[in-house]
């Protein structure tokens, strides 16, 4: 089934310490982009975070904010000051290789990755929480996505159904049109037939029919119909694969178009391609 790349979730887990909240923002994009807006003690874990979604999401851009709070408001934060100093030694070492460096300062250094720690929880358990929390946001993103993602499966058939529709109009009416236009024809060169070869005359207007015949622009209309509701029950990433169904149905309306010779054609071709428009804007969103 479809899933939606468009969704919202927000989890927040307890623990005897505090807790975690996090929070993602998912919207369409062609490929999976991830960002991160994490406390200085967990950025050294983004890597293992962008693993986790890279596992479990295959496109969207998908924007993710983790706050940390603790139970002791006067917990105290230390400070690693030996690893500052290592800091401050290469620091220094690159600015003399500038024209005008700029000043150290103390706030800067305290925003370095590891330099603020809180005293009170240990490290690796602020890390395995944190990954733990963001796992779990993502399965309920993913389960946003899915409710969504069902919306415009639904939404796609309706379309589907009204091609079926105009392709059956067509088709009743295919008969009557080809009948007409060989009247016209008979009646437009009437008045040339004693000074024509009959048989030459006569093969002109098959191939003037061939040209008027749809019957292969409603077969394939079909065929990608019958695909495209196969590819929603596929439990894959299916948006790239729907999108390039997109454009073949709106050949075979462009082709139908231009061979119309009556007005029923013409209105159908018309229809088939608003209701392409339409699923294609939704299949956008489709992971």
């Amino acid at each position: 089934m479809p899933r939606s790349m468009t969704a919202f979730a927000r989890n927040t887990l307890e623990f005897s310490w505090g807790s975690i909240t996090c929070e993602l923002r998912s919207v369409n994009h062609r490929f999976l982009e991830t960002g991160f807006r994490l406390p200085e003690t967990l950025r050294e874990k983004e890597m293992q975070l962008r693993e986790i979604a890279r596992k479990k999401l295959s496109r969207g851009k998908v924007d993710c904010a983790i706050q940390v709070a603790f139970n002791n408001t006067d917990a105290e934060v230390s400070a690693d000051l030996e690893l500052a100093r290592r800091y401050i030694d290469i620091a220094e070492k690159i600015s003399t290789k500038l024209d005008n460096p700029a000043p150290i300062s103390a706030l800067d250094i305290m925003r370095w990755p590891g330099i603020l720690q809180d005293s009170e929880v240990a490290p690796e358990t602020l890390h395995k929480s944190a990954l733990e929390a963001f796992s779990a946001t993502v399965d309920q993103l993913l389960e946003g996505r899915q409710r969504e993602g069902n919306l415009l499966a639904d939404m796609i058939e309706q379309r589907l159904v009204g091609i079926e529709q105009q392709v059956a109009l067509v088709r009743q009416h295919l008969p009557e049109i080809l009948a007409q236009q060989r009247v016209r024809l008979n009646e437009k060169l009437s008045d040339l037939k004693s000074q024509l070869d009959e048989d030459r005359l006569e093969q002109e207007m098959v191939i003037i029919s061939n040209r008027a015949d749809v019957d292969e622009e409603l077969d394939r209309l079909e065929a990608h119909i019958s695909e495209i509701r196969l590819v929603l029950q596929s439990r894959e990433s299916i948006g790239r694969r729907l999108d390039f169904l997109m454009q073949e149905l709106n050949r075979e309306a462009n082709t139908l178009g231009s061979k119309s010779i009556a007005g029923v054609t013409t209105q159908a071709s018309v229809e088939l391609k608003v209701l392409i428009e339409q699923m294609r804007e939704q299949i956008q969103n489709i992971e």
